[in-house]
């Protein structure tokens, strides 16, 4: 879902101005040790599977949520990696929206689904070998936690 309804009333108070978000990703391997990311299909850049928590919803289980959502794949939680922040995760939408986003960020395991991107959030699913990741263009949030984790 591009955005969540919690968001959007937000959005009706506070306007543009900066909303700091909590935020749930997966970090994804494949038997290979290649990464799982989702290209976003507004931007075109990559990026790990992830989004907003919502209201009342445990942070793994919005990691879990998001990557099916995104992916298509349904994933387990392996394992908490970290818990990120800094002016390195702050992002200013085209609409002119700014979020400074707090990702938690988790190692998972493929159980189910297969690959395929929603055609909303995301145009493309594919595996990366960790060693190609480094050029491939990344959202500015995922680069700051793959250089921190990787």
């Amino acid at each position: 879902m591009p955005i969540s309804p919690h968001i959007r009333a937000l959005r009706e108070h506070i306007g543009t101005r900066l909303l700091l978000l909590p935020s749930a990703a997966a970090l994804v391997r494949d038997g290979d040790g290649r990464l799982l990311l989702v290209r976003h299909a507004e931007l075109g850049v990559w990026g790990l599977p992830g989004g907003a928590i919502e209201p009342d919803e445990q942070p793994e289980e919005a990691a879990v949520r998001e990557t099916e959502e995104e992916s298509g794949l349904q994933v387990e939680i392996v394992r908490l990696l970290g818990v990120f922040g800094g002016p390195e995760y702050r992002i200013t939408y085209r609409n002119g929206d700014k979020t400074a986003y707090v990702p938690i960020v988790y190692e998972a395991r493929v159980v189910g689904g297969a690959p395929r991107p929603d055609g909303l959030e995301t145009s493309e699913v594919a595996w990366h070998a960790p060693s190609t990741v480094a050029t491939l263009p990344l959202t500015p949030l995922s680069r700051a936690v793959l250089d921190q984790v990787l």
